[in-house]
């Protein structure tokens, strides 16, 4: 599968968060053929949930799509690193894969702080590849935060 690809997908829905003045993360999950089966953006602040992060709504959406609770055969591509919480989701959902672009240097969850996807002592660990197309995902983070602090 070409990561590229996949994170290209991620980052059009970034752009989507981006827009909506949402911190700009997105999330794809493409089944084994390379087919998109879910998709997600940030809506924390539209939805006034905490949760409603891009991967959780992209894994909740594939989900729905293949009609399983398990996405072993998945690839997830989202253009940040996962946080605890994403990250735990992953893990329960059985992803098989798990692809992200800008490495989080104070929530990342796969590497970064905390190691949750690579956890030994948890039920499942997915392959994980961070870093790809990571200065355009860290950019696109970078105009956003930089924008939010220059309006009063």
């Amino acid at each position: 599968m070409d990561y590229t690809y996949c994170m290209e997908l991620a980052f059009r829905e970034a752009m989507k968060a981006f827009e909506r003045k949402e911190v700009p993360v997105g999330a794809v999950v493409l089944d084994s053929s390379g087919h998109v089966v879910g998709r997600g953006y940030n809506q924390v602040e539209a939805l006034s949930d905490a949760t409603a992060h891009a991967e959780m709504i992209a894994l909740t959406a594939a989900m729905a799509t293949l009609g399983t609770k398990y996405l072993e055969e998945c690839t997830l591509a989202v253009t940040m690193e996962p946080c605890p919480m994403c990250a735990g989701a992953i893990v329960n959902a059985k992803v098989g894969r798990v692809v992200f672009g800008a490495y989080d240097p104070k929530m990342g969850a796969s590497g970064t702080v905390l190691n949750v996807t690579g956890c030994r002592q948890l039920n499942h660990q997915p392959e994980v590849f961070g870093g790809i197309m990571e200065n355009k995902c860290s950019e696109l983070l970078k105009d956003f935060f930089r924008e939010l602090r220059r309006k009063p």
